[in-house]
């Protein structure tokens, strides 16, 4: 979690504290506060302390709990102020997938350039119809989430006529891990091979591939992806961080660019896929 969104969750507790201790009616304990929510007094503690993210629920209840229901405005826009760069999936599943594509889909049309860094999986922008919807079914079962898989898919078919417009380039590394991770059945990972095989020499696509045996100059770690030098993406289990300091994006790019240095191109990418390729013949 980053620390500007571990302090201003921090700042959010230090301001429910203040309500609470000076709550019109007098001060209240957290005990006394929890008793009148319904709540286990950890809860007040954990909000109060920085250690949970509080719901607009929880912030409506909190300011009704107080006395101060005109406070509520206030809370909620400190909420959405940090929330705006730290996405929970809890938060953006709750309606299902589509409106998480729909929102990629803007910024991926906002775009330019696009680079982007996949070490477990297909990237979404090349992905199949079919490989895509197991996708979305795993995350679905894991996150316990809205299946909204179909909808889903084709936002995110939608978002991929970008690559065949002229004056755009998807810059794209992928570890060769993510060509033999068996996500879904062996037949589609085949015809997902061979579709990324066929993106190499698109003039709107660079696609490089890191061999496993490659020498890396750092660690693999979690996919990003950086849109101009204005957005990163960068997805975790808990959430997705939305980064647009200017610091933030140079250092995912310098991450990106180190990554690359490894990478292999053209034939030599296509030898990589077409070994995962005959391999799933073997099995």
């Amino acid at each position: 979690m980053s620390t500007d969104f571990q302090q201003a969750r921090e700042a959010l507790g230090v301001r429910l504290r203040e309500l609470r201790l000076y709550a019109p009616g007098g001060r209240l304990t957290g005990t006394q506060l929890a008793q009148r929510l319904g709540w286990p007094h950890s809860k007040i503690y954990k909000l109060e302390n920085g250690q949970q993210t509080a719901t607009t629920e929880d912030l409506r209840a909190w300011a009704d709990g107080v006395g101060q229901a005109e406070a509520f405005d206030e809370l909620d826009a400190r909420l959405k102020g940090f929330e705006s760069h730290i996405r929970s999936w809890r938060r953006q599943l709750a309606a299902g997938h589509r409106p998480v594509q729909d929102s990629w889909n803007t910024e991926v049309d906002r775009s330019r350039a696009i680079y982007a860094w996949e070490e477990a999986v297909i990237p979404g922008m090349l992905q199949t119809p079919d490989y895509a919807r197991y996708i979305f079914l795993r995350y679905a079962d894991l996150q316990n989430s809205v299946r909204d898989t179909d909808e889903a898919v084709r936002a995110r078919m939608k978002r991929q006529e970008w690559i065949y417009q002229g004056g755009r380039k998807f810059n794209v590394l992928v570890w060769e891990a993510a060509l033999h991770a068996l996500v879904c059945p062996p037949a589609v990972l085949a015809t997902q091979l061979d579709r990324l095989s066929g993106t190499i020499g698109l003039d709107t696509v660079e696609l490089g591939i890191i061999p496993l045996r490659a020498s890396l100059k750092i660690p693999t770690a979690n996919g990003f992806w950086i849109f101009d030098d204005r957005l990163v993406i960068a997805e975790d289990w808990h959430a997705e961080l939305w980064l647009d300091d200017a610091e933030s994006v140079t250092t995912y790019l310098r991450v990106w660019r180190t990554l690359r240095e490894s990478a292999v191109y053209g034939t030599d990418a296509h030898n990589v896929i077409n070994a995962a390729r005959r391999g799933l013949n073997a099995t």
